[in-house]
C-alpha cells in the first residue's frame, strides 16, 4: 500500500502566560486538539516555555535552563506518545556550569527523543542580546529522522541564513518588532522575515514550517520599550507558495502538505543536479575582500 502523501501540521502560536508550566499546560492543551484534527506534526515556538528573557542581560536567567533530557523533554515526550504527534520544542539547556544552548528537541511520535539541534546563529542586537545566554550550536545541521519523515530544524536568527537552510528547513522563531518603529518599518520587517524563507522553500525544494510567538513583553528593566512579537506562523509548499497563514493573534494553525510534491517540484527545477559544488569553495570565507584572489 502507497503511503498517504498528506501530512496534517499544526503550529502553536501563543503569548507567554507567565511560568513555564502555565505555557506547557497550554501547548499541551494545543498539541491535543491537533491531534484530534488529524495533525501527526506540531511545531512549537523558540523558548515556548518562558517569556523572551534575553531583552537584557541577568545572570538570574539562567536558572530558567534545564538539562536534556530533562522535565520538558519528558513531559513533552509522554505528551508525544499520548497523541502519536511528532513535536518539534525549543528549550534551553543547560549542558554543564556555564554552558547553555538555545536548543530544539524533536520527540517522536512513540516519546523518543529523536534528536536535537542547538542553534547555530547567535544574534545580540537591541533587546535580542543572545549571545550573553547562549553558546553557538555545536551538533551542525543534521536533519532527525521521525515517524513523519526528515525533520531540518533551524532557530530564528538561523532562517536568514541561506548555507543553513540548503541544508535544513524547519523553523521554530521568536522575532519581533522594536514598538518605536514606524508602521511601515515594522511592515518591512516582517514582509523580509516571510520572503526569506519562503525563497528557502524554493531553492530547496521542500515544504517550509516557521513557528513565531505573539503578545507584548516588556523591558524586564523598564528602560526599553519591550518587544511585540508579530506571530504571522507560516506553512509553504516547496514553490513557496503560501497553504496556512496565521495573524497577529494566538492560533493554532494548521495546514496539509503534500508530501509528494517535492520530487514533483525537484523535477523541473532540478536545483540539487546543477549546483556547481567545484566552484563553491570562497564559500567558506567570511567575506572576499577586493584585493584578495579569487580562487
Amino acid at each position: 500500500m502507497t503511503p498517504d502523501p498528506l501530512l496534517k501540521v499544526a503550529l502553536v502560536q501563543h503569548a507567554d502566560r507567565g511560568s513555564p508550566a502555565a505555557n506547557l499546560a497550554h501547548v499541551e492543551t494545543q498539541v491535543r486538539a491537533a491531534a484530534a484534527q488529524g495533525a501527526r506534526l506540531a511545531l512549537l515556538q523558540e523558548l515556548h516555555n518562558t517569556a523572551y528573557f534575553c531583552q537584557v542581560e541577568d545572570t538570574g536567567r539562567f536558572d530558567l535552563a534545564e538539562p536534556i533530557p530533562g522535565p520538558s523533554t519528558v513531559r513533552l515526550a509522554r505528551l508525544a506518545a499520548d497523541t502519536g504527534v511528532v513535536i518539534v520544542g525549543s528549550l534551553f539547556e543547560r549542558r554543564a556550569p556555564g554552558l547553555y544552548h538555545n536548543t530544539a528537541v524533536v520527540l517522536d511520535a512513540d516519546g523518543r527523543l529523536a534528536g536535537r539541534y542547538r542553534k547555530m546563529h547567535i544574534p545580540d542586537d537591541p533587546g535580542f542580546q543572545e549571545k550573553f545566554y547562549f553558546t553557538p550550536g555545536d551538533l551542525g545541521f543534521t536533519p532527525v529522522d521521525t515517524a513523519v519523515g526528515r525533520l531540518g530544524v533551524l532557530v530564528c536568527w538561523d532562517q536568514w541564513y541561506p548555507e543553513a537552510a540548503r541544508l535544513m528547513a524547519l523553523d521554530p522563531t521568536a522575532i519581533g518588532w522594536d514598538v518605536r518603529d514606524a508602521p511601515a518599518e515594522q511592515g518591512r520587517q516582517r514582509d523580509a522575515w516571510v520572503t526569506v524563507q519562503r525563497g528557502h522553500a524554493v531553492a530547496n525544494g521542500l515544504p517550509l514550517l516557521a513557528c513565531n510567538r505573539v503578545g507584548d513583553e516588556p523591558d524586564p528593566t523598564g528602560r526599553g520599550p519591550g518587544i511585540r512579537f508579530w506571530g504571522h506562523s507560516f506553512v509553504a509548499g516547496p514553490q513557496g507558495e503560501l497553504l496556512a497563514v496565521a495573524g497577529g493573534d494566538e492560533t493554532l494553525l494548521l495546514a496539509e502538505v503534500d508530501l509528494a510534491r517535492s520530487e514533483q517540484v525537484r523535477r523541473i527545477w532540478p536545483f540539487l543536479r546543477d549546483r556547481r559544488i567545484d566552484a563553491y569553495r570562497d564559500i567558506l570565507l567570511r567575506y572576499r575582500d577586493a584585493a584578495a584572489p579569487s580562487h
